[in-house]
């Protein structure tokens, strides 16, 4: 790998992993299309950091509160506001995917990587996106969230692990789903990603050798990553303040398409 294939596969990592058209895809299709080296899953976990990085820097207001409210509620043992709860509807939607990584990761290794799958993950997650995001307007927020409804959304997150799906896509249709406005839906999903991300890449570390962590690419994909993180969560927020998602639901549909003609013509 070189450092311009480094610097893009961080760039996909950062914005697909906050934009909702599935970084895990784009991190798979990326070696496919243009027929280079596949870095692995590993190397793909471990961009997460950069992610993890960039979302605990941008809300690190909200995480400053919220441990100070769970260090508050184990001293005290009972809740009292609002980033109590949050920090617990946290915890509780991160479980879902917890468990399902744990037992569905050497299928995300292997079979869930396929070019075909990824194009229909692509297409029909797509189509439930502009289905939430269409059917009404949301006017609820996070404070409005039930733990119940939090355990839906980390439910929906669980299925993020087929690339193509999108972690942040998912989260955001069910938040929709549940009544959130979009500005608020996409917050919670930020939110939510970091405790996920942070167990997948701890769970990944001892697959990296000490090798590929002392390389310059790796680390101009770190830098790449929480940059364009950043920059994705930013624009994001502010997008979606004004405008709906569908141009966002477009791009799958053509993503998907292209991939399935690049299929075919490579018979």
């Amino acid at each position: 790998m070189n450092a311009l294939q480094a610097l893009i596969f961080g760039f996909i990592q950062g914005f697909g992993e906050m934009l909702p058209i599935s970084s895990s895809a784009h991190l798979v299709l990326f070696p496919y299309l243009f027929k280079i080296n596949d870095p692995g899953l590993a190397f793909d976990v471990a961009l997460h950091f950069g992610t993890l990085i960039a979302i605990i820097g941008f809300f690190w207001h909200d995480w400053i509160e919220i441990i100070k409210a769970l260090v508050k509620l184990i001293k005290e043992r009972k809740i009292t506001d609002f980033y109590q709860r949050l920090g617990i509807m946290l915890l509780i939607a991160s479980l879902p995917g917890a468990i399902f990584g744990l037992l569905l990761n050497s299928y995300a290794e292997t079979i869930f990587r396929g070019p075909i799958l990824v194009a229909l993950m692509l297409a029909a997650m797509g189509g439930l996106l502009y289905y939430a995001d269409h059917r009404q307007k949301g006017k609820k927020k996070i404070q409005d969230l039930t733990y119940k409804k939090s355990f839906t959304i980390g439910l929906a997150q669980a299925l993020a692990i087929i690339p193509g799906v999108s972690r942040s896509g998912i989260t955001i249709t069910t938040g929709l789903f549940e009544g959130l406005t979009r500005g608020e839906a996409a917050k919670f999903s930020f939110l939510m990603s970091a405790p996920i991300i942070f167990g997948a890449a701890l769970a990944k570390l001892p697959d990296l050798s000490g090798q590929i962590l002392m390389t310059s690419t790796f680390w101009l994909a770190f830098v790449s990553s929480i940059v364009s993180s950043l920059i994705a969560i930013k624009f994001l927020l502010g997008f979606v303040r004004k405008h709906s998602f569908d141009i966002f639901v477009f791009y799958r549909w053509g993503l998907a398409a292209l991939i399935i003609v690049v299929v075919l013509m490579r018979g």
